[in-house]
């Protein structure tokens, strides 16, 4: 049973003070590893210039994180729905912050480097399992406003990385985006004291170890190979990942059950998941060296510049995700995928000599609009096309398609708009290459929104997953006891099911 005092699994609300509490932890959890995904952006020319490494170390400063944390993020989710979702998470957040302190005292480009894949394996082990907290702690009726709550206030904290990172590193010194996580990893700690437990019960057997390292040397394949421009490498990472495919077809206990695809929904958003991601990845890696290299801001600068998006996701969040609450998840996510795809076309007029009212604002606030539009809704699709029960899951291949998406952009972006070596230093090679860079992306963001558009449905299928639990159902499933019905099948692996 749940601990005394505490309120259980399945049961809260969004307004109480424990639903609160669950609510604070799990955004600042999963803020504290998104953040770590976007702070280092604005630090990466002086990390550059006070170790002295050439481009493809400061890739791969952004990439061993991303990595790992693809790579093992399934796992992650796996390893919460058997062992508790609660517990697996506090391991995450010890793990990510003794790796982070790691990351702090680097002397050089390589140790900085593994110290950052240390990091992204505890990424993998936090990141799933905020969300899965949220949606097996809170009642039924009230998971989409929690949802909603928990993607403004993690994209609230992505969009402040560059803030905080400028600040950090114009101060105290580029180590401080590292060191800063332990404060919030004891307030994490702190307030998991009172967060209920919750697991799979059916969870049982050994883990996909194999599967976990197919997929984490596929994707080091294929990234070694964008990055070092060593084709070989490309080919035995996509052969691995095929490898990949063929185990977990037939593993005992997959770490990536495919039967979850069996929902063209669920499938479908996650493809325009890896779009989005994917645009968000390459320009986010190469506006603050522009506005730094280009136009001659400071670290801070750099990072001030975008804080439009901040107030914007916000203010507008919350609101986004309930809109799509009501009408349906496609309008919002199409029309916000859209404007973001605008924005940053208009981010090619940020070119040195360029001023910030005239040229760097229209296009931060235009693409912060159409974040605010797709970040909630995108997160509620993809759980509503699952069970509760694949909440680890569900949240592990979004989370892991997102990561895939933005580790592929900055390995290869570079290669794609001719920026190389050095040239991460020259104010005219960056402003070439960025020009290049805004067309592609706003590609992708457009091509997000029109698969939206072609595949998202207007309305949401009530219960795609499964139908709602009784309350007692819901305590017992999420808390301390076998289901009900054992022998139900479900949607979302073990059979069929309609497509959404």
């Amino acid at each position: 049973m749940a601990r005394t005092g505490q309120a259980e699994a399945g049961e809260l609300t969004a307004g109480s003070p424990a639903g609160r509490r669950v609510l604070a932890c799990a955004v600042l959890g999963s803020g504290m590893a998104m953040l770590d995904g976007t702070i280092v952006t604005v630090a990466l020319p002086r990390i550059g210039a006070d170790l002295g490494v050439p481009l493809s170390d400061l890739q791969w400063t952004l990439n061993a994180y991303m990595l790992t944390l693809a790579g093992l993020i399934l796992l992650g989710g796996g390893l919460g729905d058997r062992y508790g979702r609660r517990r697996v998470f506090v391991w995450g957040v010890v793990w990510f912050t003794v790796a982070s302190l790691l990351c702090g005292v680097a002397p050089g480009g390589p140790a900085l480097i593994g110290a950052r894949a240390l990091q992204g394996v505890g990424g993998a082990l936090l990141t799933p399992g905020s969300l899965a907290l949220i949606q097996s702690s809170f009642r039924t009726e009230e998971r989409a406003k929690a949802v909603g709550l928990w993607s403004g206030l993690g994209g609230v904290a992505t969009a402040l990385g560059p803030f905080l990172g400028g600040w950090l590193v114009d101060g105290p010194g580029w180590r401080w985006i590292f060191f800063i996580n332990v404060p919030f990893a004891a307030v994490i700690l702190l307030l998991s004291r009172g967060v209920p437990e919750s697991r799979d019960w059916r969870a049982t057997g050994r883990f996909d170890v194999l599967g976990a390292a197919l997929a984490a040397l596929g994707l080091g394949g294929v990234t070694y190979a964008l990055i070092g421009r060593f084709w070989p490498a490309a080919v035995g990472g996509l052969l691995v990942a095929a490898a990949f495919v063929w185990w977990e077809r037939r593993a005992p206990r997959p770490m990536l059950p495919l039967g979850v695809f069996r929902s063209r929904l669920f499938t479908s958003t996650n493809l325009v998941t890896l779009c989005l991601y994917a645009a968000l990845g390459g320009v986010f890696f190469l506006l603050p060296t522009q506005l730094q290299n280009g136009l001659g801001y400071d670290a801070l600068g750099a990072g001030l510049a975008t804080l439009p998006m901040t107030l914007l996701l916000t203010a507008l969040s919350g609101p986004a995700g309930a809109l799509a609450q009501r009408i349906g998840p496609r309008l919002p996510m199409a029309l916000g995928a859209l404007l973001g795809a605008c924005g940053l076309l208009l981010l090619h007029r940020v070119r040195p000599g360029g001023s910030y009212l005239g040229d760097v604002l229209p296009g931060v606030v235009v693409l912060g609009l159409g974040l605010s539009l797709f970040v909630a809704p995108l997160t509620a699709t993809v759980l509503a096309s699952v069970t509760v029960r694949r909440a680890g899951v569900a949240s592990g291949v979004n989370n892991a398609a997102a990561r895939v998406a933005q580790l592929v952009a900055v390995a290869a972006l570079p290669l794609v708009i001719g920026l190389a070596a050095d040239q991460y230093r020259s104010s005219a090679a960056v402003d070439a290459a960025f020009g290049r860079a805004v067309w592609i992306c706003a590609g992708l963001m457009a091509a997000g929104g029109l698969l939206t558009l072609a595949t998202v449905p207007g309305r949401l299928p009530q219960g795609e997953g499964e139908p709602a639990p009784t309350p007692e159902c819901t305590r017992h499933c999420a808390v301390n006891a076998p289901p009900l019905e054992p022998g139900r099948r479900e949607r979302d692996g073990s059979g069929p099911g309609p497509a959404a």
